[in-house]
């Protein structure tokens, strides 16, 4: 499949790439993708967990702190369904709401997320991403986010994320 095979190297690209000063990108999107397995999160939020920071791959080039959700909803969107592509394309909304929202949030982000909040238009409440119906998934994948930032934690391995990836491609064919 290539859309799985255009995954692999993605995931495989990461390695190396530092963008949190704790964990690799790669780290950081298998440790994500845990966290959605171990909360019970459908295939499409597992994915999406994984596959959020696709854009901190270098197959992406230079796209920077302010664009990078952007970029992982239009990637992945015509591969993997509507869903998947926006909840990965919500995660930077879902920070600057919880920041806006939730007094305590703040104090558990990283200081790299901290810095790219600046960048990314500081703490605020899109009601576009709000109101929506997923926007509840889009939440629980920026809690993944911020807990996949741990040196040597339990992650998914990519062969797992690659097998979520072949079912969710499965199942939107059948549908």
């Amino acid at each position: 499949m290539p859309t799985v095979d255009e995954v692999g190297a993605i995931l495989r690209s990461l390695r190396g790439v530092w963008d949190e000063e704790s964990v690799d990108e790669l780290d950081h999107a298998l440790q994500a993708a845990a966290r959605a397995i171990e909360d019970g999160a459908d295939d499409e939020l597992v994915l999406a967990a994984a596959l959020h920071d696709l854009a901190h791959s270098p197959l992406f080039g230079d796209v920077g702190a302010g664009r990078h959700d952007r970029v992982a909803a239009e990637w992945l969107t015509p591969r993997f369904g509507d869903r998947v592509g926006w909840l990965a394309g919500a995660h930077v909304a879902a920070k600057r709401y919880l920041v806006a929202t939730d007094p305590h949030y703040a104090t558990t982000m990283s200081d790299v997320s901290i810095d790219s909040l600046h960048h990314q238009g500081g703490a605020g409440v899109d009601p576009v991403f709000v109101e929506h119906l997923w926007w509840p998934d889009a939440l629980r994948l920026r809690r993944y986010d911020d807990a996949a930032k741990v040196p040597r934690a339990g992650a998914a391995s990519i062969d797992d994320v690659l097998a979520v990836a072949q079912r969710v491609v499965r199942q939107a064919h059948s549908a």
